[in-house]
């Protein structure tokens, strides 16, 4: 990324470089999820056989996959019929897509007070994403990477970085109403970037 070449490439050193900051952090979360007493009360579960379990997996793994494929065969037709580039369809129908069951989790579970959920399963879907799924992406392939995307990279950073000052600010270590409505203005002008540059 800085070495002002028009491309870069995320290597299979890079991803497993990835791969292990995440096993790095799985650890700790599971070591703090070990600290926190009556577990089985925070988080109720239903028992299932080991055969059903194992099928339930077997299932959900195979709609994830066949629904993953809709979607990007669907993205890619969309952006070609309405002149996107691929970058714009990932960076917009694609994220979007994906995005809604987080949403749908999310607003449920805060709804519910639950707001450790709510924003636990923001930060560790994007924690996943990056170091789990890229990492996992660039071994099993290279992925190139156009230097044209180094701005939707800073937004990233940015919106991180945006979420930890606002988990110290108001009221300590929550996210206020205004300050979600900071991140939705700021996710509308970024969109509206990405339409007008695409």
């Amino acid at each position: 990324m800085i070495d002002k070449r028009e491309f870069s490439v995320l290597t299979r050193i890079d991803g497993l470089v990835f791969l292990s900051f995440f096993a790095v952090f799985m650890y700790y979360s599971v070591n703090i999820a070990k600290k926190i007493k009556g577990m089985e009360e925070h988080v109720p579960a239903k028992e299932y056989g080991f055969i059903k379990a194992l099928l339930l997996i077997l299932f959900g793994l195979f709609g994830l996959t066949l629904g993953g494929q809709w979607i990007i065969d669907g993205a890619v037709y969309m952006a070609l019929s309405l002149g996107m580039s691929q970058s714009l369809a990932g960076l917009t129908i694609v994220a979007v897509g994906t995005s809604l069951p987080e949403l749908a989790t999310s607003a449920v579970a805060a709804k519910k007070r639950n707001v450790e959920i709510a924003i636990g399963n923001v930060v560790g879907s994007n924690i996943f994403n990056i170091f789990f799924v890229l990492g996992i992406s660039s071994v099993v392939k290279p992925l190139p990477f156009n230097m044209k995307s180094n701005i939707d990279v800073g937004v990233v950073i940015f919106a991180s970085l945006l979420l930890l000052a606002c988990m110290f600010t108001g009221k300590k270590h929550s996210l206020d109403r205004w300050e979600g409505v900071i991140f939705v203005v700021f996710y509308t002008v970024y969109i509206t970037y990405l339409i007008i540059k695409g």
